[in-house]
């Protein structure tokens, strides 16, 4: 199951950010963060690339400040990192706009190295 959340920013648009488990990985998730004109155009993006089973349900996990800067200076608005290997209640009892939950896993990536990374 998919936990994130989402941002409304000043000019309308939203930031959606989702964490999925990564096949083969041995339990290890992936942070996804997409800068949309909506929420279901988010997930719509996130579904064309092979994530199917995407679906957002509450704001559990808000994307932080940093995620958010790192999304809207990226070309394409859709980036990723392994999220940290820390216990399902470290990031969930986390308070919304905790920037340490997520700070130590690692750049983003643009989406096209995950696709590199699973046909190599």
């Amino acid at each position: 199951m998919a936990g994130g959340g989402w941002t409304r920013l000043p000019d309308g648009s939203v930031v959606v950010a989702l964490s999925v488990p990564r096949p083969g990985h041995g339990g290890q998730r992936a942070r996804f963060l997409v800068h949309a004109a909506n929420r279901a155009r988010a997930l719509t993006r996130l579904r064309n690339l092979g994530l199917r089973a995407v679906y957002l349900r509450g704001n559990a996990e808000p994307p932080t400040p940093d995620e958010i800067s790192a999304v809207l200076h990226h070309p394409d608005g859709l980036v990723w990192r392994p999220a940290p290997q820390h216990g399902a209640a470290d990031t969930a009892g986390a308070p919304a706009g905790d920037e340490g939950a997520y700070a130590d896993s690692g750049f983003w990536r643009p989406i096209g190295a995950l696709r590199r990374a699973a046909a190599g």
